[in-house]
């Protein structure tokens, strides 16, 4: 179907499916080359209304509501800039193994128990029992939290501003939406998800002192794992900083170059105020944390393109997991 002559209306909203997803299914994008080549279904749509959305030359918002079909693009563009908002400001990448799409509010995520007798996977004998490894339900029900804001301006009130600078706003909501889901990911690393799986702590060998030995130490602790990700409270970070072997030549040319931090044995250093003072999470990425997300970000879709911008909610929905507890483990700072 050509992208032209697609019928847009608002009850696409009602299925629950994002309007990008439903829009590639009957215009997919692997049937174009040329100019169109670098645009998605709805991008396309964009196009066939002229509307633009970035650059200096970007119009005015009320160039979405020409039409019916046009205002219909409208809930998923606030959607896709609110996404976009997210994976700017996101460090969860950095820490999430999987992420996992439900559509309820109740989920219940799996556990292996690895014994150290399943962890050296004996030979086995030629009509020889294969030893089993047990994955299960846990007991208790993944947490999900909805956050999100309430937009309180009227149409009247932004309908001559233009789509970029209306772009920035949402996209500060979704890097505000990022930050409480990664307070709430540091949550579970630390306290566990509810399944008595709390990550275990260590302390620093000195009262109110990091050294780089106690690093070292910590990075003992993974034996099964690796440590890859270290989240670090500000405080924490300066003492890490302030350690002689993170202060050689080639590590200050790299931060004052690139504003990247040199990598304490070989993992990724990330500061959060999620993180409690005196406090440094240690992970392996690949298999401490699930995410749990309820749907895609959600507009009120009938508000938005009936120009009812008042009160519209801007919510998304998820919850964190531990996959392997003994992939985490935290450092204090010893009182």
């Amino acid at each position: 179907m050509n992208y032209q002559n697609i019928a847009i209306t608002k009850d696409m909203y009602k299925n629950g499916e994002r309007l990008t997803s439903q829009l590639e299914r009957l215009d997919p994008s692997a049937g174009y080359s040329g100019e169109l080549a670098g645009l998605d279904a709805f991008e396309r749509q964009l196009k066939r209304f002229d509307i633009k959305v970035s650059g200096e030359r970007s119009d005015l918002l009320q160039k979405f509501f020409s039409t019916g079909e046009s205002a219909s693009l409208f809930p998923e563009y606030v959607a896709r800039a609110v996404g976009a908002g997210m994976e700017q400001s996101d460090h969860l990448g950095s820490v999430i193994a999987a992420k996992t799409m439900i559509n309820s509010l109740d989920y219940r995520t799996i556990t292996t128990d690895f014994s150290e007798d399943d962890k050296e996977l004996k030979v086995v004998l030629e009509g020889g029992m294969i030893p089993q490894v047990q994955i299960r339900l846990k007991d208790n029900l993944v947490r999900l939290y909805k956050r999100g804001r309430m937009l309180a301006a009227s149409y009247e009130a932004i309908k001559f501003q233009h789509i970029d600078l209306f772009s920035v706003a949402l996209k500060q909501i979704g890097a505000y939406i990022a930050k409480s889901q990664f307070a709430d990911a540091v949550r579970v690393l630390i306290d566990g998800d509810g399944n008595d799986n709390a990550a275990d702590r260590i302390e620093t060998a000195e009262s109110g002192k990091l050294s780089y030995g106690d690093l070292v130490g910590l990075w003992g602790e993974f034996e099964d794992y690796e440590m890859n990700v270290l989240l670090s409270s500000p405080d924490m970070m300066l003492k890490v900083l302030a350690l002689p072997e993170m202060q050689d030549a080639a590590a200050g040319l790299n931060f004052q170059g690139t504003g990247k931090l040199a990598t304490p044995l070989g993992a990724s250093l990330i500061r959060s105020s999620a993180v409690p003072a005196g406090t440094i999470v240690a992970l392996d990425s690949r298999c401490a944390l699930e995410m749990v997300c309820a749907g895609e970000v959600s507009v009120d879709s009938d508000r938005l393109i009936d120009c009812q911008l008042e009160r519209t909610a801007i919510t998304a929905t998820a919850g964190f997991a531990k996959i392997f507890p003994q992939a985490v483990k935290v450092l204090g700072l010893k009182a």
